[in-house]
């Protein structure tokens, strides 16, 4: 086999919860003494320091990254199944913000948890952007199950919209419920709200082409012509 088509399911207590990530891998005629050649499905759309929108996937073990010797791919020893469990654990995390390497002097910081928490909703929204491409032009041989996983976390995926828009702050969700912050925490934007709005009419849209039944209740409805444009705009 020297072709591969892997998806990763965003976990719970990250930006990416609930998305799916697809990835196109080649094994050259030298593997496994060289790593895979690994592509990231972006649609356009850059959702993680190491992920490109050009499909590029920064990793020390796929020798794309520098990183000590241990950290890199060593023949004999390294597999695919560890360049998957590192995609999942060390680039789909919960702070990805510091996944940069120039931004992560600021772990620890007050400001470094600010800039961690707007990162982290800037990328909700991309990771739900990824969702509705994902249903729109899902990867081959990956349709059915494209639309086995929507079916089944779609009310999740919008009652996590909604707790958002209420207040909460991304990744706080597990199972449909809020975890790990406080009742009357507002901390996140307005504009992340609005852009949570917008990105909810475009999902229910896509779960009732899928197939999805009774989501049509979290459709959200613009309080004036001024919050019309704004929504329109987002999308």
């Amino acid at each position: 086999m020297d072709l591969l088509r892997a998806v990763i399911i965003g976990a719970e207590g990250t930006p990416y919860h609930d998305g799916l990530f697809f990835f196109d891998v080649l094994f050259p005629a030298s593997y496994p003494k060289v790593p895979p050649h690994v592509y990231y499905h972006s649609g356009g759309l850059r959702l993680n320091p190491n992920l490109y929108a050009c499909g590029k996937v920064c990793l020390s073990l796929l020798n794309t990254w520098s990183g000590n010797k241990n950290e890199k791919w060593i023949p004999g020893m390294s597999t695919m199944l560890q360049v998957l469990v590192s995609i999942q654990a060390l680039i789909l995390n919960q702070d990805p913000y510091f996944n940069e390497p120039g931004w992560a002097r600021h772990k620890g910081t007050k400001q470094g948890a600010q800039l961690s928490r707007q990162y982290n909703e800037d990328t909700f929204i991309l990771s739900l952007k990824t969702m509705v491409y994902s249903m729109r032009r899902p990867p081959k041989h990956f349709e059915d199950f494209v639309v086995g996983h929507f079916h089944r976390r779609a009310q999740d995926i919008l009652v996590a919209c909604k707790a958002y828009m209420d207040g909460a702050q991304v990744g706080c969700l597990a199972k449909g419920g809020v975890q790990d912050v406080d009742e009357g925490d507002k901390s996140c934007s307005s504009k992340f709200k609005a852009s949570v709005a917008g990105c909810v009419n475009m999902l229910v849209k896509e779960f009732t082409t899928i197939g999805v039944k009774d989501c049509e209740k979290f459709l959200t409805v613009p309080k004036s012509p001024h919050s019309l444009v704004h929504k329109v705009s987002v999308l």
